[in-house]
């Protein structure tokens, strides 16, 4: 596994949000898609809808299992990565670059939810065992 990026904050349902100014980057984690496997196929939510904090909000599939995407954080989405609809692969290739989600507008700025890079870190680990 990779290391966890200290300059994301992450949900206990292993999402990876980056605040790029007013606009919030979301994606899996590298935890996530190697839990999955090799993605085949990635369903992303609709550019403009409005999502709630914790709602599914995408899909993804992978030749082992498909797996919901909550939302991290309430708002409005602005932009969907096109691109991974055409490679999936991009999520298990880079899924803190390349393969980000979508970005969404948050209608606050509420991350009290989220854990720092070290509290996703103990959180994987507990998992493990």
């Amino acid at each position: 596994m990779n290391a966890i990026p200290k300059n994301l904050k992450y949900s206990k349902s292993h999402e990876w949000i980056r605040q790029d100014e007013d606009v919030i980057t979301v994606g899996i984690t590298d935890h996530a898609q190697c839990m999955l496997g090799e993605l085949v196929y990635v369903e992303l939510p609709e550019p403009e809808s409005s999502l709630e904090l914790g709602q599914e909000c995408a899909v993804v599939e992978s030749v082992k299992a498909a797996a919901d995407v909550y939302c991290p954080i309430s708002g409005e989405v602005v932009e969907i990565n096109e691109a991974i609809l055409e490679n999936p692969q991009l999520v298990n290739d880079d899924p803190y670059g390349k393969g980000w989600l979508f970005r969404i507008r948050p209608f606050e700025n509420d991350f009290k939810q989220l854990l720092n890079a070290e509290q996703y870190t103990k959180q994987v680990a507990s998992e493990a065992h």
